[in-house]
């Protein structure tokens, strides 16, 4: 499995992976909660989140099987979700991602959805058409640590980048994942298409 480590694959998933759950664009909903004095406990959000990615990433492939779908297919679909995101990245409108807390604001919105997500789910098991499972789970893991270092940190954050640099960060990433996008829609259709003739 250790050959199988491949730099470009990793940072590709990371890319990938960061862009959709956009945790610096979520650092206002983070404040938010700060100012409602509802507390942030970023360990057990990054744990579950993870448990979340980690159980998805494996029963979600064999849930595919179960309803006889390909993976190349379920990136297809896949890639139509990361579009839309991207989209909503660019706009600036809100289509997928939900803001409101409950009391346990650390699993929900925080764990899920605002970083596992249903976009973040959707991408993470697409990747497995394009990359090996180390890598993805490589990429997967150095997001985890990023979010627990922004929600560790969140007003060292907002202080140093401001919001102008914050809003620029979520923009660029958009138009990245769009292009991301595209791409896996146009390399997994073409297996699509030739295993259906």
């Amino acid at each position: 499995m250790l050959q199988q480590i491949n730099f470009v694959e990793i940072v590709s998933a990371f890319v990938v992976l960061f862009a959709i759950i956009d945790i610096t664009g979520s650092i206002p909903i983070f404040l938010n909660f700060q100012k409602q004095n509802k507390k942030i406990k970023a360990g057990q959000a990054c744990l579950v989140s993870l448990a979340l990615f980690i159980a998805f990433f494996f029963a979600g492939n064999g849930l595919l099987r179960l309803f006889n779908v390909d993976v190349e297919s379920f990136a297809v679909a896949g890639a139509f979700v990361i579009f839309i995101l991207a989209l909503e990245m660019i706009l600036g409108v809100e289509i997928i991602k939900t803001e409101n807390a409950g009391s346990g604001v650390s699993i929900v919105p925080i764990a899920f959805p605002l970083i596992a997500g249903p976009g973040a789910l959707t991408a993470l098991l697409s990747l497995r058409a394009e990359y090996a499972v180390i890598n993805i789970m490589i990429g997967l893991l150095i997001n985890i640590i990023f979010a627990f270092v922004v929600l560790s940190s969140i007003n060292k954050i907002e202080k140093i980048l401001g919001k102008e640099i914050i809003f620029i960060i979520r923009k660029f990433f958009g138009v990245i994942l769009l292009a991301i996008a595209v791409k896996l829609f146009a390399s997994n259709l073409a297996i699509v298409i030739q295993n259906l003739s």
